[in-house]
């Protein structure tokens, strides 16, 4: 089977990391620059810094926010503010890298930390952070996720801000009024997607992710069934995406499409999925904590919940790791006090639970996370719940390899709508997806050594 990976950027990334894994090996030449040969300074603490947003109009308003508390606190520095849309961050940051003009401070999530850093753009803050009025105030477990995110040298290159966490929303008036349980379970979920489903009416129990993004929605849906908890076998050497317990879960979750959906998920990504079911007579949607206050504005409080994903038969719910999302100081920036000055100021107590309950997810700051609009978001108060008291394992996804943005979006998201239609089947499908995760941990493997 052949493996269909974009070859231009995995050969660059891969040269990038083979030329920083063998300069730490060798503890010489390194003169610490970043990408372009350029080091960047420490500037002097004053003047302008860039700070790129990765979730560039979604989280606009409350960026501008906390960048007006920023410049107000600290009037000698000012932020020139660049909105980019996650769908096209990734690759502005690429571009930038090769050709110059990186920002000083941008959002560097858990998904793309290994294909930033293996081409020496970030700069490390494990210092900073020890010596940071945040030591010791941030989620540990979130640290630790982009640490690993990061795939060597166990360096942290971003500090977290949130953590989404996937949640199944579901109607609770037509829930009621169909006499349906709650779909805490696996088979209480498709119980209720057939049920609610009245083609003819234009009513549908379920609305599933077809267009961009969806491999992970599918993903989730197939461990949460399957109840396999890890990603990777024994050996770590083989994926166990198309083990047969999954191959029989995506089947399942897949014949949805078109039974007990609406036809247009086919080419839906997360925006138009959530308006759809904001406006339609949709019985469940499954997406995460950020679209809770669409779904407010849409219904009020009263009409709809949202809840941790349903539990398998064993009676453990299993998910796989939504990205730990933060922010990376670019090697660079010419004025890295500044930057991460503001880095220190987002991520404070009172800036962080106000981007958190803007966004509706679960804050990095401790603090920020005690404080009481927890509470009174419900899927926010319960996810936070379900990620630690020991009722959820989590899948963690391979976010440390840099092809895994690649595979999981452009190589597959249109072998995937093929399952969909029916025109190739779940097992293809996934072996095809297994064998590229295969590779890839290969040549991480050999890189590493």
């Amino acid at each position: 089977m052949k493996i269909s990976i974009r070859r231009s950027r995995r050969a660059a990334v891969a040269v990038a990391l083979g030329s920083v894994l063998a300069l730490t090996a060798t503890a010489c030449g390194d003169d610490g620059s970043g990408a372009g040969g350029d080091k960047g300074e420490e500037g002097s603490g004053k003047g302008k810094i860039v700070f790129w947003d990765n979730n560039g109009g979604v989280r606009t308003d409350v960026w501008k926010e906390i960048i007006a508390d920023f410049e107000k606190a600290n009037p000698d520095i000012s932020v020139e503010y660049v909105g980019i849309a996650s769908t096209e961050y990734q690759s502005k940051v690429d571009t930038a890298i090769q050709g110059g003009g990186l920002p000083d401070v941008g959002g560097v999530g858990a998904a793309m930390i290994a294909g930033i850093s293996a081409q020496n753009a970030l700069e490390p803050l494990d210092d900073r952070l020890t010596k940071s009025s945040l030591n010791g105030k941030l989620n540990e477990d979130m640290v630790e996720s982009l640490k690993a995110a990061g795939g060597r040298d166990d360096t942290l290159y971003s500090i977290p801000t949130s953590a989404n966490n996937g949640v199944l929303y579901y109607r609770t008036d037509l829930f009621k009024k169909a006499g349906l349980d709650e779909p805490t379970t696996w088979d209480k979920f498709y119980e209720a997607a057939d049920k609610l489903t009245d083609s003819k009416k234009n009513e549908f129990g379920y609305t599933i992710r077809g267009g961009a993004g969806s491999i992970a929605q599918a993903l989730d849906a197939m461990y949460g069934q399957s109840g396999i908890t890890s990603f990777w076998d024994a050996s770590g050497k083989k994926t166990t995406v198309n083990d047969a317990k999954n191959v029989e879960a995506l089947e399942k979750y897949a014949a949805l499409y078109k039974k007990d959906t609406p036809a247009a998920d086919l080419n839906n990504d997360f925006t138009k999925m959530v308006a759809q079911w904001d406006s339609g007579t949709i019985g469940m949607l499954n997406h995460n904590l950020g679209s809770y206050q669409d779904h407010v504005k849409a219904f009020g409080t009263d009409k709809f919940r949202g809840i941790p994903q349903p539990v398998g038969s064993s009676g453990k719910r299993v998910q796989v790791s939504n990205p730990v999302d933060g922010l990376g100081l670019f090697k660079s920036s010419k004025n890295k006090d500044a930057a991460w000055k503001f880095i220190e100021f987002a991520t404070s107590h009172a800036e962080n639970s106000k981007f958190n309950k803007s966004a509706g997810q679960v804050p990095a700051n401790n603090e920020a996370a005690q404080d009481s609009w927890i509470s009174e978001a419900e899927p926010t108060k319960l996810a936070a719940a379900a990620l630690t008291d020991g009722s959820t394992s989590i899948v963690q996804l391979p976010y440390y390899l840099p092809d895994w943005n690649t595979i999981s979006k452009a190589d597959n998201e249109p072998n995937f709508q093929k399952v969909l239609l029916g025109d190739m089947s779940a097992k293809d499908f996934l072996d095809t997806v297994a064998e590229q995760l295969n590779a890839a941990q290969a040549e991480w493997d050999e890189q590493k050594s």
